[in-house]
């Protein structure tokens, strides 16, 4: 097809982007409902209206805040509630009259800039996603590694590696279990680091380290060290050719400098040159991936 169409289903927000070629030449974006049903006949109808816009037919991939279960065909592990145990891609398939592709959102965000972001040309790359949440993706040879259980990648609900004293009990996670990532990395247990159990905003951080707040650097510090035992522990298990860093704190400039000396220290390696990368395409990533889950 000439045309691949890519959506972002998140949250708050249904994103859509229209390609040709490596080109976005349509997007739009609507709020998700928060109903099941809705949500599939928004998504419908945003893909109407893009292929009228351009006048033909499309691909269509998307990009989901968990998994579809390869044992029951049903939404697992997503953090929008109203998608988990639904026949999300059966049933979306079924009210647009054609086969389409689904997978995790971090997946999608690791195909994009694997493909023509910043990883290009790197035949094995992780992405990552820090923001409100924490994940991971897996992209080899440009195809996003799903998995056995579809859960490739999902770096956010593994436990901190190299835990220490001052860092005992390990977090509870929504997810169940205690020590997951997600937990000691996301916005929100940033800001909780720097300002206590309330905060959950920690887009001030890096601007208050740099007007010398202690708390602030103190904060950052830790989160830095606990990012690079987490990047470390993908580089001994995949060895990536490299990282790429999503979510809203991968805008945080010095991750970039400190986090590649830190994750030496964790590897086993005698050298540790793998580049930790800040993201090409930025909001457009998610879109583009899901497009690229039908290659051209």
């Amino acid at each position: 097809m000439t045309y691949r169409i890519g959506i972002d289903l998140g949250g708050t927000k249904i994103e859509i982007a229209t390609l040709r070629g490596n080109e976005i030449v349509h997007r739009s974006r609507v709020p998700t409902p928060h109903g099941y049903h809705d949500c599939l006949r928004a998504i419908a109808d945003l893909v109407r209206r893009a292929e009228a816009e351009q006048g033909a037919s499309a691909s269509v991939g998307i990009g989901i805040p968990g998994a579809i279960s390869p044992a029951t065909g049903l939404v697992k592990n997503a953090n929008s509630n109203a998608l988990n145990g639904h026949r999300f891609d059966a049933d979306l398939a079924e009210l647009l009259g054609r086969e389409i592709r689904v997978t995790n959102d971090a997946n999608c965000f690791a195909l994009s800039e694997a493909v023509d972001g910043a990883a290009a040309g790197a035949r094995l790359v992780f992405g990552v996603i820090i923001g409100t949440g924490c994940g991971g993706g897996i992209v080899i040879d440009g195809r996003a590694l799903e998995g056995r259980h579809r859960i490739a990648g999902e770096w956010g609900h593994t436990p901190l590696p190299w835990p220490r004293p001052e860092e005992m009990p390990l977090r509870a996670c929504w997810c169940g279990h205690a020590g997951c990532l997600e937990t000691y990395l996301a916005g929100p247990a940033l800001a909780r680091e720097a300002d206590g159990p309330g905060a959950h905003d920690a887009t001030s951080l890096p601007a208050r380290a740099k007007a010398g707040e202690a708390r602030a650097m103190a904060a950052l510090d830790i989160h830095a060290d606990r990012l690079a035992r987490g990047l470390a522990m993908i580089v001994n298990i995949l060895d990536p050719d490299a990282i790429v860093l999503g979510g809203g704190l991968s805008n945080m400039e010095h991750l970039y400098r400190v986090v590649p000396d830190l994750m030496r220290q964790y590897t086993f390696s005698d050298v540790m040159d793998t580049p930790v990368l800040r993201n090409k395409h930025g909001d457009s990533s998610g879109v583009r991936g899901a497009a690229w889950l039908w290659p051209a």
